[in-house]
């Protein structure tokens, strides 16, 4: 190269990966201290759209958009980590016009992708809960994966509507809370509302448990008027439609076509003013298929239809339900989940939803000692929380070194080793190392 050449820009860059990811840092700690999340996100996309020399740098959701050419300039788009398997991020890049990213700049942009992971988990953990807000007492739809997101947007559109509308779900995943919400958030809110459990309803009585029954239909017996007649103004909430009998279901669909119920031994039919929201947690469409359900009382109910997921299908609002709990019910003193404690909840395929969980953090608020919830603790409140499960904790010994996990005592008899212990099914312990050598021995007890 001669004196009068210009160097070209490749060279007059620093190329050490080091100091451009440490500018990367660099640039989020005065975004840390302030309190609103998206100034982290927009110091973040600066920084590494100065670090590259792109044009354009912004973290989004939706699909990825590798290898895009808009006119003279590229597209490179990198997956985000994340735990939420119902939602993806991506960090897009996009070059000035005319240039290509480099190898350099991909390392860069990978690096970048990386730390943006973090820069989402402080967005996430800094934005206020989204609860659907509501103006009665039903307690909140906690969640904040895109599963939940979109159910509380169903939720706001149906309930500005008086149609009928099916909720469907696993058991313990909390569907007469739906049918609350949808209540609570409709302009029926000032009104009552009503709950009926199907599978509880006696075939004998189910006409005066829901139309009523008129005075003296019977020696000794008293007027009264039925489910329908009481949520007249609000909502009736059918739980467990499914478990209705054959004939059950001729009568509820003549009530929910017509709106008119007839008491038992009336004369004549009243009008009432309802809005019909029915729930179950098997599919109405198998039961009708396999002749189990009548398929016009199923047309008659599925209007609009709200899936709510089990919890196992949205993981990441099982910690957040479980501190949810844990506030609710700690009463005089603040409970906080250990690390090995959060794992096992999130490793748990929580056959109970909701309910299951709810009852679980019960136990802990009631039987739990200390104030830092270890995994003896879930054991203690519910001997087969974690039969099924599977948790990694990580675990750093050094020679001679006795270490106690569950019921077993593990000793570093080698060199110094990193450990993993697994919970397995019915509460089995396994762990591996290397390249030490584990002596495992039963728990020794104090005499006495």
């Amino acid at each position: 190269m001669t004196d009068n050449a210009v160097p070209s820009r490749g060279h007059t860059r620093h190329r050490d990966r080091r100091t451009g990811f440490a500018a990367l840092v660099t640039s989020l700690i005065p975004a840390l201290y302030r309190a609103e999340g998206a100034l982290l996100r927009r110091a973040f996309e600066e920084a590494t759209r100065r670090v590259v020399c792109a044009e354009r740098v912004v973290l989004r959701d939706g699909p990825r958009e590798a290898g895009i050419q808009r006119g003279l300039a590229q597209i490179v788009s990198l997956e985000v980590p994340s735990s939420d398997r119902t939602r993806s991020t991506y960090l897009d890049a996009t070059s000035v016009a005319g240039r290509r990213f480099d190898e350099w700049d991909a390392q860069m942009l990978g690096l970048a992708s990386q730390l943006a992971a973090f820069v989402l988990e402080v967005e996430r953990l800094r934005a206020p809960r989204p609860v659907l807000v509501t103006n009665g007492t039903a307690p909140p739809l906690v969640g904040s994966t895109s599963a939940m997101r979109a159910l509380r947007q169903r939720i706001e559109r149906v309930a500005c509507t008086d149609f009928t509308v099916l909720i469907e779900g696993e058991s313990g995943t909390g569907k007469e809370l739906v049918a609350r919400q949808v209540h609570e958030t409709s302009r029926r809110r000032s009104g009552p509302f009503v709950a009926v459990n199907c599978a509880a309803l006696v075939e004998s009585l189910l006409e005066a448990e829901l139309f009523g029954i008129e005075e003296r239909t019977a020696t000794g017996v008293r007027g009264r008027r039925g489910k329908f007649e009481h949520a007249d103004g609000g909502t009736l909430f059918l739980d467990e439609v499914s478990d209705l009998s054959t004939a059950a279901q001729a009568k509820l669909l003549r009530a929910i076509q017509d709106l008119a119920v007839e008491r038992v031994g009336g004369q004549g039919s009243h009008t009432v003013d309802i809005r019909i929201v029915a729930a179950t947690n098997r599919s109405l469409r198998g039961m009708v298929a396999s002749g189990a359900f009548r398929a016009d009382l199923f047309y008659r109910l599925s209007g609009v239809e709200l899936q709510v997921p089990p919890l196992r299908a949205r993981q990441p609002d099982i910690l957040e339900l479980a501190d949810y709990f844990l506030e609710r019910y700690r009463g005089s003193r603040r409970l906080e989940l250990s690390s090995p404690a959060r794992d096992a909840l999130l490793a748990y395929q929580w056959p109970g939803n909701v309910r299951e969980l709810q009852r679980v953090i019960e136990g802990i608020v009631a039987l739990t000692q200390n104030d830092h919830v270890m995994i003896e603790d879930l054991r203690s409140t519910n001997g087969t929380f974690l039969d099924g499960a599977r948790v990694d904790i990580p675990v750093l010994l050094l020679p001679g070194s006795i270490a106690r996990i569950g019921d077993t005592t593990i000793e570093l008899e080698a060199a110094p080793a990193a450990a993993r212990s697994t919970i397995g099914p019915e509460g089995a312990r396994t762990t591996t190392a290397s390249p030490g050598r584990w002596n495992t021995r039963a728990p020794r007890y104090p005499s006495g």
